[in-house]
């Protein structure tokens, strides 16, 4: 071996090297009666922990607003962690209420409805810089302290668009003071504005947050559209571990449930409807993914898997009237199991692996198994219809069925440049 085969060859050897020794390291007993202990994540099973009640009368902390419910779950949070309890009862929110790790958000099934706010929006009447912390509004009209908002405007550097969000904390006049510097130029000449915009429940760089038996209301018809990249009904960043069950998530004018760049996300018996964007938004870079037993029903799309989402299991849901696509599948989304899904009445297709930005982003090695994808687009409808560069799909055991008159339908279409397009024990009907 000469020394330039030696160098190329010697990063392989030292990594099998370590992967032995890993493999034979030896490793610390099982946990069998844990304590507490200081740093440590791993903690007995309590039988009781801290809860606290919230509602409009005869609980510990008496609201029927964000406002409320965000002062329990500081409080919970404070403490380590533990239950809010969300009373039965409609409560409104001018502000979302900003998720805390560790922290359990139970409420009264649909009982409890945290209804959002109408919007406004006006634009900005003076600059401001990356640096500040103010703004001054044209109109301050239905603007409040403690209101959230999002701040638009085009970029003056580049021409794209920048939004962020913030919350109003102090006010003189039509000025009024930011939680953070705006961190972009805000400028009167781009169209900068200002409105009412926000998540019901938000949660950014949280861990171990469950939310459950709750009603989430985004009031679509008097709130202004805002994407699924910046909020929703629930709206969570950068956060592991979180877990939604039996949540409603309703008339946002938006998505209904979106994460971006999370991982171990679980979505179980939810019911996420009418909403202007996805009933389910699994976003950039999120891994392993499990939604199950959910209901997603006419909204634009129903589950949308966005970049990069891996290793994700989609089993035992109902996709319902949804206006363009049941599930839509697209830009580097690989190694994710579509399952025993009932995908009805779809506007376009049921099932659509889109190709976006060339063959390196195709998403690959997915697999749509025992599935029933029903009456599917218009009269140009596509039950399963797989794009682009797309490699080594598994399409198996599926029903694939049409109810309505024979028009130009297709059970399953494949792009002619796709590869490795297993179709096995699927049945096509009608």
């Amino acid at each position: 071996m000469n020394r330039r085969m030696f160098l190329s060859a010697t990063p392989a050897m030292l990594g099998a090297g370590a992967l032995s020794a890993a493999e034979s390291r030896p490793q610390a007993p099982a946990v069998t009666r844990p304590r507490a202990t200081f740093g440590d994540e791993v903690e007995p099973n309590w039988e009781q922990r801290v809860k606290i009640s919230v509602g409009p009368g005869k609980a510990d902390l008496v609201g029927a607003d964000h406002r409320a419910i965000q002062a329990a779950v500081d409080y919970i949070a404070g403490l380590g962690g533990g239950t809010v309890q969300i009373l039965p009862g409609t409560y409104r929110f001018r502000n979302a209420v900003k998720l805390r790790s560790g922290v359990r958000i139970a409420g009264s099934g649909l009982d409890s409805v945290c209804i959002k706010e109408p919007s406004v929006k006006t634009p900005l009447l003076e600059n401001s810089d990356w640096y500040d912390r103010e703004v001054t509004l044209a109109d301050p009209s239905g603007f409040e302290v403690g209101d959230g908002i999002v701040l638009r405007t085009r970029n003056p550097h580049n021409g794209s668009h920048d939004t962020h969000k913030r919350t109003l904390v102090a006010r003189s006049g039509n000025r009024f003071k930011l939680d953070e510097m705006l961190v972009e130029n805000f400028w009167t000449k781009e169209n900068a504005s200002a409105a009412t915009l926000f998540a019901l429940f938000d949660g950014y760089r949280i861990a171990d947050t469950v939310i459950e038996n709750i009603c989430l209301d985004g009031n679509r018809s008097n709130n202004e559209a805002l994407n699924g990249n910046y909020v929703g009904c629930i709206f969570l960043r950068e956060s592991n571990r979180i877990q939604m069950r039996q949540v409603t998530a309703r008339n946002f004018n938006g998505d209904g449930i979106s994460w971006q760049v999370c991982h171990d996300v679980r979505v179980e018996d939810c019911h996420s409807h009418d909403n202007a964007g996805f009933a389910l938004h699994p976003g950039s870079g999120s891994q392993r993914t499990v939604v199950t037993g959910s209901t997603l029903e006419r909204s634009d799309i129903g589950f949308f898997f966005c970049w990069g989402v891996k290793w994700a299991l989609v089993e035992n849901n109902r996709m319902l009237d949804n206006k363009r696509f049941g599930v839509s599948i697209g830009h580097n989304d690989t190694d994710n199991v579509v399952r025993n899904n009932e995908v009805l009445r779809s506007g376009k297709t049921g099932i659509f692996l889109r190709q976006e930005h060339g063959p390196t982003f195709s998403p690959s090695r997915n697999r749509i198994e025992a599935n029933r994808v029903l009456d599917s687009g218009a009269e140009d409808g596509v039950a399963v219809d797989i794009e682009g560069t797309t490699e080594e799909v598994i399409l198996k055991g599926n029903t694939l069925a049409e109810t309505r008159q024979p028009a130009s339908r297709i059970g399953v279409r494949i792009g002619k440049e796709t590869k490795q397009i297993e179709l096995a024990e699927n049945r096509i009907n009608g």
